[in-house]
């Protein structure tokens, strides 16, 4: 038998923990022959705080850890045991399901690609409405034209004497309104 992923349903906030927990049990028991990786899906994302820059982790699966495991009735009991874990997604009560390689390599993908490059933590699209709050237009609302991720720019349609104005800000001058 074969190492396969399963995923395995925590408690919100406490995957890390689980993880670590997940660990410990598998050296205790001697099983490491058994497991593969342990993974919290985290994403690094970038907000702007008090004109600065800070850099956070923000976890894309909450409540959810990745395990790469052989599947027995031994390793089958050991995570069911984990303080925090309320069991396996998938299968049925007494047999778990493990997720198909496709999206096994989908998820493993999309965690090396976002260590490249972090991602805003506030997300914006075209004609979505926000309030400008710094800058000559303060305190106006305008509608999202064009989001340019890469430069962490947005071009915002602001109404200027009854005229719809195009305005070219960062992501720090605006918040979703």
């Amino acid at each position: 038998m074969s190492k396969r992923w399963y995923v395995i349903h925590a408690y919100s906030g406490f995957e890390g923990q689980v993880k670590r927990s997940l660990e410990s049990s598998i050296i205790r028991a001697g099983l490491e022959d058994f497991f593969g990786k342990i993974l919290v899906p985290t994403e690094e994302v970038v907000e702007m705080r008090g004109g600065q820059q800070r850099k956070s982790e923000r976890k894309f699966f909450p409540g959810y850890v990745l395990v790469n495991m052989e599947l027995t009735d031994e390793t089958w009991h050991l995570v069911k045991g984990v303080p925090k874990v309320m069991g396996f997604i998938g299968g049925t009560g007494d047999r778990p399901a493990p997720v198909p390689d496709a999206q096994a390599e989908i998820i493993l993908n999309r965690l090396q690609t976002d260590g490249e490059k972090p991602r805003p933590k506030v997300l914006y699209e075209p004609g979505e409405v926000v309030r400008v709050t710094d800058g000559p237009f303060t305190d106006f609302n305008g509608v999202v034209e064009y989001v340019d991720y890469d430069k962490s720019r947005v071009k915002v349609s602001v109404l200027i004497f009854g005229r719809a104005t195009p305005v070219d800000l960062e992501f720090s001058q605006v918040e979703k309104g």
